[in-house]
């Protein structure tokens, strides 16, 4: 299952050449993974706040294929790509119109307030059973 996002590039999100910056696209896939959790009724701050659960970022991908520039109309679709006992994985692609500018992918580990692996909680393990 996939959920999609679309903005404007900011000027602020480009370099000295006026292409956007290569570590704002990592930021994206960010948005675009909290909007996906978020349209599954899922909320980070929920999880946090609630259940004293978090989840970092444990590996980080992007391929880039060709720049992007201010006021640019950005897709980012997110894709759900598994589950085991604790991580979660996600791939993204980002397009202007038909053409792709970059692919990636997030790797997550669900761990408690003190940093320790946890197993995917029950309340996402079941949103995301329905998907897989």
């Amino acid at each position: 299952m996939e959920h999609t996002i679309e903005f404007r590039v900011r000027y602020e999100e480009t370099d000295q050449m006026g292409v956007v910056y290569y570590a704002n696209y990592l930021v994206w896939f960010e948005v675009a993974r909290t909007e996906f959790f978020r349209a599954r009724g899922v909320e980070y701050k929920k999880l946090e706040e609630e259940d004293n659960l978090y989840l970092p970022v444990i590996e980080a991908y992007c391929r880039y294929k060709s720049p992007l520039k201010y006021d640019d109309v950005v897709t980012i679709k997110t894709k759900f790509a598994g589950t085991d006992a604790s991580r979660i994985s996600f791939e993204y692609s980002v397009t202007k119109g038909a053409k792709l500018s970059a692919v990636g992918r997030t790797l997550h580990v669900f761990v408690n307030e003190k940093g320790k692996p946890v197993k995917v909680p029950a309340k996402v393990r079941k949103v995301f059973d329905e998907i897989d």
